[in-house]
């Protein structure tokens, strides 16, 4: 992946952050299943990370 595409995968991670993020809130009011959300979200936070750590490099 060259540096674009990085910059790219994070824009669209984050968009799917913000929307998983809404939708988990969502849930929570209503008093539902947040556990696959929540490990969406963590695995995003990870390849964010990862993905950060590389644009560094």
């Amino acid at each position: 992946m060259d540096k674009k595409e990085i910059e790219y995968r994070i824009s669209e991670l984050k968009l799917d952050y913000i929307r998983l993020q809404n939708d988990l809130e969502k849930l929570e009011s209503v008093d539902g299943k947040l556990s696959p959300l929540e490990k969406q979200i963590a695995s995003i936070e990870e390849e964010l990370s990862e993905l950060r750590k590389r644009l560094r490099e």
